[in-house]
């Protein structure tokens, strides 16, 4: 059974320039894949030679993304939200992810070095 986690993340830019980023095939190349292909809703995210597909399950403009990998037999996904604070303006970005639960470490400093990719590709 996978455990869910969810990642928080601050980032000091907007939520126009951060969702891009996390929405469309060229932003998410620039750092979550080395290529993304989108083919209607279908995500493909190329790694080296390997390919994983998701599903693109659920959007609202500048305010989160949900993609169910296709291979997976469960009901895991991953979700970007993106939390802005209305009084400081602060942007958070809560990274959801699905994982078996001897993988946490491992995917946690995953999740942590793509974060940091995309923070080199926004430029903070």
């Amino acid at each position: 059974m996978k455990e869910k986690i969810e990642l928080e993340y601050n980032l000091n830019t907007s939520p126009k320039v951060l969702f891009p980023r996390l929405s469309t095939p060229s932003g998410l190349s620039e750092w979550f894949a080395d290529n993304v292909n989108l083919q209607g809703n279908l995500f493909t995210f190329i790694w080296d030679d390997i390919e994983q597909q998701a599903e693109l399950v659920n959007m609202k403009e500048n305010k989160c993304i949900r993609f169910k990998w296709i291979n997976e037999n469960n009901n895991g996904y991953f979700e970007f939200r993106i939390n802005q604070e209305e009084l400081t303006g602060s942007l958070a970005l809560l990274v959801t992810d699905f994982i078996e639960d001897y993988e946490k470490d491992e995917i946690v400093d995953l999740w942590d070095s793509q974060i940091n990719a995309l923070k080199r590709a926004l430029g903070i």
